[in-house]
């Protein structure tokens, strides 16, 4: 996930995915819903950001360790490539 604030605009742009979009559906006045070929959730564009959300700041919390993000993915963290790479 990807944040790209664009001062000359006021615009913050999240990037969900690296698929492209091709649609997109304003949910309120400013707030632009970017979607994939398939219907998934791709981006979210907010206009007026500096009146809309406090760009100034960013709290993280609550992330998958790449341990849980892996076993999501059916793999285990410290398993080894066949070939003992």
């Amino acid at each position: 996930m990807k944040l790209n604030y664009y001062p000359e605009t006021d615009s913050l742009y999240i990037d969900l995915s690296e698929r492209t979009s091709v649609e997109s559906r304003e949910i309120s006045e400013g707030v632009v819903l970017d979607y994939d070929a398939d219907g998934n959730l791709v981006g979210i564009d907010i206009d007026n950001a500096g009146v809309k959300v406090d760009i100034q700041k960013l709290t993280v919390s609550k992330l998958p360790a790449p341990e849980t993000a892996l076993a999501n993915q059916g793999m285990h963290p410290t398993a080894q490539k066949p070939g003992g790479g």
